[in-house]
């Protein structure tokens, strides 16, 4: 690790670099838009194999605390078989999951295929960013997270839509029949364009940071997920895991300062680009993910909008994340993260706000405005915090600078969308009138409004431009 390495900015992109970035796209989409897909339809599923909401629930639990399970042992696989192995294998098993899912016939057979997708799914989120860091060797950081955080930045949005329209058309099941194509033709441009494996060092699992580090994960979002329920954080189903869980994890830390094999390198945090960039990363997901809870529910519930409906509502976000963050990418690698990562945070702040003062009736074309607004400071957020967090490193501490960054992400959105659940869970109580209702969206919408703008004030902790 060298916390002097300087940034060189290449005029065009290396060929190989482009086939690394096209084969890890293509499969990496299933994965992101797979969440935000299944997301919406919790209650066709509920209906259709006959069980409650509460039971389906664990279509999208138990996904999530499979991620949990397996992000942290990603960086030891990788070293134990080779990326590229690593990736196909991982790639095949989120197929086959995809595929199995298809013919669940029940909701005890689905969530099991769920935490098999899942499984796969982990271990390629934080492998879709070494693969490609790795091969652009240090240099426009900014130009490349800009192209692979494509389906991260935009997932959460079109997400939404993509499952509404399968559902308004066709059966439930094509909600994974679409991961198919992705996953196979993923395969096959993963075995031509990756570069093959290098020699590997075959390193020994460290079996007590697994048992300390993905069961605490595990239950921090578990405790998350269950936080959405009547009762929120006082709840002993959400305390009992959470405190746990945070325990876990800062035992492994401890541990892991101790040895020199352990499972994360968590003296990286020692290297500041990282460690800012990571507590920048947990704050935008809040920002993002806590705010994609109340924007549907506003359209839904405030508004009487359809599933479908609130997802369309929800594009002009998606175009300005798309706009916004090429224009980000270049400029964070040459002024850096901090002023882009200020100003975008307060780009979200002012394209929260009017949320906060929305009625039932508030003009659409305000609101769509207001969304494409929010949606290029979502952009030009993410795109260099996500590059911020490999500045300086050696080639060899990129598999674990990519499992903290998406630890600290993922987390982020699981508190976001948890403390803004309970936020707005407790505003609704007793409302039962539709200006009661806006109020209570009002609140939730201020409390975002609060978080993006804390973060937009620790953002001026980032390192500032990079050398060239």
């Amino acid at each position: 690790m060298s916390g002097t390495a300087q940034v060189q900015e290449p005029t065009k992109l290396d060929p190989a670099l482009i086939r690394v970035v096209i084969a890890v796209l293509v499969g990496g989409l299933a994965v992101v838009f797979d969440t935000t897909i299944v997301a919406v339809a919790l209650h066709t599923l509920a209906t259709d194999l006959h069980t409650s909401v509460a039971t389906i629930q664990w279509v999208s639990t138990g996904y999530l605390l499979a991620l949990g399970v397996t992000i942290p042992i990603a960086g030891w696989a990788q070293r134990r078989i080779g990326i590229k192995r690593l990736w196909l294998i991982a790639l095949v098993i989120f197929g086959l999951g995809s595929v199995l899912c298809t013919f669940a016939w029940n909701a005890p057979s689905l969530i099991g295929f769920r935490v098999f997708q899942g499984i796969g799914g982990g271990i390629m989120l934080p492998l879709m960013t070494t693969l490609v860091m790795q091969a652009a060797g240090g240099a426009g950081l900014g130009r490349i997270m800009s192209v692979v955080s494509l389906p991260t930045v935009l997932g959460p949005v079109l997400g939404p839509v993509a499952g509404g329209l399968i559902l308004d058309h066709w059966h439930w099941s094509w909600l994974f029949w679409v991961n198919v194509p992705f996953c196979a033709v993923g395969v096959v441009l993963a075995a031509v364009m990756l570069p093959k494996d290098g020699p590997v060092t075959r390193p020994k699992l460290d079996v007590v940071g697994v048992v300390l580090v993905s069961p605490g994960l595990v239950g921090v979002l578990y405790g998350l997920s269950r936080s959405s329920q009547a009762g929120g954080f006082g709840r002993a189903d959400v305390l009992v895991p959470l405190i746990g869980g945070l325990v876990l994890i800062l035992a492994f830390v401890g541990w892991s300062l101790r040895r020199k094999a352990a499972l994360i390198n968590v003296r990286l945090l020692d290297h500041w680009p990282l460690a800012s960039s990571s507590l920048l990363l947990f704050l935008s997901g809040i920002a993002l993910y806590g705010a994609m809870l109340l924007l549907p529910l506003y359209y839904q519930q405030l508004r009487g909008m359809s599933a479908l409906g609130a997802g369309l509502m929800l594009i002009p976000q998606g175009l300005g994340t798309f706009v916004s963050r090429n224009i980000a990418g270049r400029l964070s690698d040459t002024m850096g993260a901090r002023w882009l990562a200020v100003i975008g945070f307060g780009v979200v702040v002012v394209g929260t706000l009017p949320f906060a003062f929305a009625g039932g009736t508030t003009n659409e074309v305000v609101l769509l405005v207001t969304l494409f607004v929010r949606g290029l400071g979502l952009g030009a957020v993410t795109i260099p915090l996500m590059a911020l967090a490999f500045r300086g490193l050696e080639r060899a501490d990129i598999p674990d600078a990519s499992i903290i960054s998406r630890i600290a992400s993922q987390v982020g959105g699981a508190f976001g969308t948890a403390v803004l659940a309970v936020i707005l869970q407790h505003a609704l109580l007793g409302a039962h009138s539709v200006a009661a209702a806006a109020t209570a969206f009002q609140v939730s919408f201020w409390w975002s409004v609060g978080f993006a703008a804390v973060a937009a004030s620790l953002s001026l902790v980032l390192p500032g431009r990079p050398r060239q």
